[in-house]
């Protein structure tokens, strides 16, 4: 008894081979990549907040000096629009050029992160507008799919990652807070300062580590999501390739019109030499054209015999010189001159062909 195997995939579709080169071109086209943001979040927190720690006096200094201006100064002006207008400018600008290296840290690392995670990536795919985005139905359902649970247990997972980190370091510290009842101004801002410094870095340094593992899902999910079953496969090499069916068939369109040009120029030959059954090359000279003897066809087996035919039925003559023949139609292509190891057989060829047409 034997037993025919079946591969169900081809019935039920599923999608268990690895996306193939193309189809993870044109879904990188489409904005779908394997990224995490929390990568991009951790990262920028990183470096906003060593920003924080390197911009320390910079800020006191810059904060001191606008609060100093607006108790010295601007207490003592008479308010009316255009002085409020100034004093709006010119705080609105002081506080620009405060914060402004610190939003440069924020957008240099936010770049960076993305580079790290998908290289160089320009697409508006995304936000082309989508009537599925706003349907109801099928927002319940990402309410409720898989990846919302996912989505859920991370948020709560940063969420005690957050809190633990921020926990620990305040109790650390405890002691040092409550003297500071006792401290003077001074004292007391740089503790907090430097508090929510450690726990802003602390945080990022946790987070990151969360996003490394969100990122491995990602991937891990970014996978399976473009995988193909054997006829996706199937159906991309024909759309690159083209169908075999069809393209044998164009191949043998093009071989039958080909030959067909080439028989037509076997009436203009001046002779034809044969092996004499295997090969026939037709052979012409003109001055005109060309400086020395060319083949304007050639063939072996059917094609011969029907070379043959068509120069009997116009009344072009068949010489017989086995050599001549196999050489020709090894070393000469078709609407090519011959070489010059041959100008003298076919010299000899036409010559004799010329003295017979004289004759008759």
């Amino acid at each position: 008894m034997s037993y025919l195997v079946l591969d169900l995939q081809f019935f039920s579709g599923e999608k268990t081979e690895k996306a193939t080169p193309k189809k993870r071109e044109d879904t990188r086209k489409k904005g779908q990549v394997a990224k995490s943001q929390d990568v991009n979040t951790a990262i920028t927190l990183f470096f906003m907040f060593m920003g924080f720690m390197l911009l320390g006096p910079y800020w006191k200094m810059r904060l001191t000096g606008m609060f100093s201006k607006v108790f010295s100064e601007y207490t003592l002006w008479t308010l009316n629009y255009d002085q409020i207008h100034t004093i709006f400018v010119e705080v609105v600008f002081y506080v620009g050029i405060t914060v402004a290296p610190i939003l440069g840290v924020a957008m240099i690392s936010a770049i960076a992160s993305n580079l790290i995670q998908v290289g160089f990536l320009f697409t508006s795919e995304p936000l082309q507008f989508k009537l599925d985005k706003i349907n109801p139905i099928a927002g319940l359902k990402r309410l409720f799919s898989p990846r919302a649970l996912v989505e859920l247990v991370k948020s709560l997972l940063k969420i005690t990652v957050v809190a633990t980190v921020t926990f620990s370091i305040l109790w650390m510290n405890k002691d040092d807070m409550m003297m500071l009842a006792h401290g003077n101004l001074d004292a007391a801002l740089s503790f907090y300062g430097n508090t929510t410094v450690t726990i802003g870095i602390a945080a990022a340094i946790a987070l990151l580590i969360v996003s490394l593992v969100d990122f491995t899902y990602q991937r891990f999910d970014y996978e399976k999501n473009i995988r193909m079953s054997k006829q996706d496969i199937k159906d991309e090499y024909k759309n690159i390739e083209g169908d075999p069916l069809i393209k044998s068939k164009m191949k043998e369109k093009q071989r039958q019109m080909a030959m067909q040009r080439m028989m037509n120029e076997v009436p203009e030959a001046d002779v034809i030499i044969t092996n004499p059954t295997h090969y026939a090359i037709a052979v012409k000279y003109d001055e005109a054209k060309s400086s020395a003897p060319y083949v304007v066809a050639k063939g072996v087996d059917y094609v011969a015999l029907k070379i043959r035919d068509i120069a009997k039925h116009n009344n072009v003559m068949i010489v017989e010189n086995r050599p001549l023949a196999r050489a020709l139609y090894a070393e000469v292509e078709i609407n090519q001159e011959i070489n010059e190891d041959f100008y003298q057989a076919v010299a000899e060829v036409l010559a004799y062909v010329y003295k017979v047409e004289r004759r008759a």
